[in-house]
Order: C-alpha cells, then sequence, then structure tokens
C-alpha cells in the first residue's frame, strides 16, 4: 500500500490525533520521572553533582531507621486517611443515588463540590484553626461538659493530618463512587428482593459488588496523592505527623542532596505502586468471587 494510502486509515487519523496529547505527556510526565530516577543513582556535594552510578543512596534509604520510619508512618497515615475518606464518602454517595430524586442530583453533586471553590491551603488554615488548643471543637465539648480540659491529641500530630485530609479528598472519593452506583440496573436489585434476599444481602451481594469498580477507584484516587502531601502534615501534623514527602522535600530544598530525595521519592513510587496493584488484583478477585 502506498504510504500516502495508509495515512488515511482509520487507525493512521487515530494515531495522528493521539500523537499531540501522548507527545505532551512523555514530555510533561515521563521525562521529569526518568530524571528523578536518573539522580537516584548519582550524589551531590552542595553544588557539584557527581553522574558516577552509585546504589549508596538506596542503601543509606533503606538501613536508615528515619527514612524507614517516615515511610512506613505514610503508609499508615495514607491507609488511614483513605479507609476514613471511603466509609464516609459511600454512604452519602449512596444516597444521592438512591435516595434523592433525579431531579436535585445535580444540586447534590453541585453542593458536594463546593469545598473546591476555597484554597486547598486556605481549607487546611482552617482545620489548624478548628482543631487548636483553644479552637471551637475543644470550646464546644468544654462548655457542653463533656471534656474539663481542651484535648491535645486532636493537632499537631497524626490524628490531624487524617482528619484534614479526609475532608480536603471527600469529593474525590464521593463521585466515583457516585458514577458507579448510577451504572447499577436497579431490575438487578429487585430481582434479587422478589427472589428472598433481604435489604442488607441484597447490598452486600448485588450493590457492593457492582459498585466496586468505582470504591477502587476512590480508593486509589486518595490513597496516591496522600502519600505524596507535604503541605498538610507541616501545617497541622508536627512532629508526629511528618511524612516521607516532607523528608523529600527537605533533602531537594535545604540538603542540597537532590539525589537522595530523589531516591525517596522513587521508593515511595514503587510503594504505592505496589500496594495500588495489589488492591487491584484483590478487587477484582473479590468481585469474581460474587
Amino acid at each position: 500500500m502506498p504510504l500516502k494510502h495508509r495515512f488515511r486509515t482509520d487507525a493512521a487519523l487515530g494515531l495522528v490525533q493521539v500523537s499531540p496529547p501522548l507527545i505532551y505527556a512523555l514530555v510533561m510526565l515521563a521525562a521529569p520521572l526518568g530524571t528523578i530516577v536518573l539522580f537516584s543513582f548519582w550524589t551531590q556535594d552542595f553544588l557539584t553533582i557527581d553522574r558516577s552510578f552509585t546504589l549508596n543512596n538506596y542503601r543509606e534509604a533503606v538501613t536508615d531507621p528515619l527514612y524507614s520510619e517516615l515511610l512506613f508512618r505514610s503508609l499508615r497515615i495514607a491507609g488511614a486517611v483513605t479507609a476514613a475518606t471511603v466509609l464516609l464518602a459511600f454512604p452519602i454517595a449512596y444516597f444521592v443515588s438512591f435516595q434523592v430524586r433525579p431531579a436535585r442530583k445535580s444540586l447534590w453533586l453541585f453542593l458536594i463540590t463546593i469545598p473546591f471553590w476555597t484554597s486547598y491551603l486556605i481549607r487546611v488554615f482552617l482545620w489548624r484553626v478548628i482543631l487548636a488548643y483553644d479552637g471551637p471543637v475543644n470550646g464546644t465539648l468544654i462548655s457542653l461538659g463533656i471534656i474539663d480540659e481542651p484535648l491535645s491529641w486532636i493537632l499537631y500530630n497524626a490524628n490531624a493530618v487524617v482528619i484534614t485530609l479526609a475532608h480536603a479528598f471527600a469529593p474525590f472519593a464521593i463521585l466515583p463512587i457516585f458514577v458507579s452506583l448510577e451504572k447499577i440496573d436497579r431490575s438487578l436489585l429487585e430481582a434479587a428482593r422478589d427472589l428472598g434476599e433481604s435489604r442488607t444481602a441484597t447490598f452486600f451481594r448485588v450493590t457492593l459488588p457492582l459498585a466496586m469498580p468505582g470504591v477502587l477507584a476512590a480508593i486509589l484516587i486518595v490513597f496516591i496523592p496522600t502519600i505524596g502531601d507535604y503541605v498538610t502534615p507541616r501545617l497541622v501534623g508536627g512532629s508526629g505527623g511528618t511524612m516521607i514527602a516532607n523528608m523529600i522535600q527537605t533533602q531537594f530544598m535545604r540538603l542540597n542532596n537532590a539525589p537522595m530525595g530523589a531516591t525517596l521519592a522513587v521508593i515511595a513510587m514503587l510503594s504505592v505502586t505496589l500496594i495500588s496493584l495489589v488492591l487491584v488484583l484483590a478487587t477484582r478477585r473479590w468481585t469474581r468471587s460474587r
């Protein structure tokens, strides 16, 4: 086939159409990631980069207990944020999908997206005020007689990071779950009820398995960026809420050790990738067994 005729086929036209975003993705995503990986195998002495291949950065990252503790703490906090966010988001998405009239669903979705109207940084500062030692939470609990003195464990620790991030990522979890619930054929639920299943059994045997793609999407959407967040831990986490991203930022910006920061970033990315793959495979296996 002549070359000019090959470009007239549907496959060729599709390739031409997808090439610009593909090139853009390679330049803006793949190239920076590749640079980070290369940096992880180099060393730095103040402003001088030694490009000799070495694994010393990875040895130090694995053997130093500080880095290991920060990574495991980040995974624990990200897991807690994901669990809290998804568990709170599912009932809201379920209510909007099954209980709200179709004419009002758009209004509810509009209300869910209202937090996006304000800056993420402003929302973090607001939670810092709300959870403060003399903030409204402690003030309300004291005025109601529930506590005698302000709670000290709700700010500048991992608990504050979980609360703040769970609120920040709530809309990201609600929307994919809602979309997944909307795709469920209601006749399947009616058939299950006609066959004698209770509402609870119908939910766990029909609704939840069919909604798992949205639940899995919500888990990944929340879990992946949470590990890389360093603004929230810095503002409300204190020393007990410091995460691996804070150490990466410190290595790059304060210690002038970009290779070590790149090494920690690569290890964090690999950890997130492995956990995400395990979640995807486990979810698929659980869904197929239903």
